[in-house]
C-alpha cells in the first residue's frame, strides 16, 4: 500500500471553501463529508482534510494560528506544466483568492502560487526532472 497524506486546514465557512475549491477544479468525498469537514482530492494518495475551526480546534491543545496574520505551512503542490501553474493561479484569483508573490522562473524550475479564502498558502510548481529522479544531478 502506498503512503497517503493527509493535510488537515481549518476554514472559517466550509461551504465558502467547497465553492473555491471546486472552481479549481478539485472533488470531494462525499464519503468523509459533513458539516464540520470534507475529504478534498488532490491526486489518488493526497488528500486535504478542510475542517471548520471549531472541529479542527479539537485535534491540538495549541492555538489555531490566524493564517491571514502568519504563516504555519506552505502547501506545495507539483504541476504537469507551466500553463497548469498559471492555469491554478487565474482560478484561484477568479474565485476570490489573492497572489501574495508573483510568479519565478528559473529555468529548471517555474513556481506560483495563491492564498486561498482562508489565508492558507498554495505553492503550485512545474519542474523539469523531480526530486528523487534518477536522472537528476546530484551535489
Amino acid at each position: 500500500m502506498s503512503t497517503q497524506i493527509f493535510v488537515n486546514l481549518p476554514v472559517k465557512d466550509l461551504p465558502r471553501s467547497i465553492d473555491f475549491f471546486t472552481r479549481l477544479g478539485y472533488r470531494f468525498d462525499p464519503q468523509f463529508t459533513n458539516e464540520s469537514g470534507t475529504c478534498m482530492i488532490i491526486d489518488e494518495n493526497i488528500f486535504v482534510m478542510l475542517l471548520t475551526e471549531p472541529f479542527f480546534q479539537g485535534f491540538t491543545p495549541k492555538p489555531v494560528s490566524d493564517a491571514m496574520q502568519s504563516t504555519e505551512v506552505l502547501i506545495c503542490l507539483s504541476c504537469e506544466s507551466r500553463n497548469h501553474v498559471n492555469d491554478l493561479v487565474s482560478k484561484a484569483i477568479q474565485a476570490g483568492g489573492t497572489t501574495p508573490n508573483p510568479s519565478k522562473d528559473y529555468g529548471f524550475m517555474y513556481q506560483h502560487g495563491y492564498q486561498d479564502l482562508d489565508g492558507h498558502l498554495w505553492e503550485l510548481v512545474y519542474m523539469e526532472g523531480t526530486p528523487g529522479d534518477a536522472t537528476a544531478e546530484t551535489h
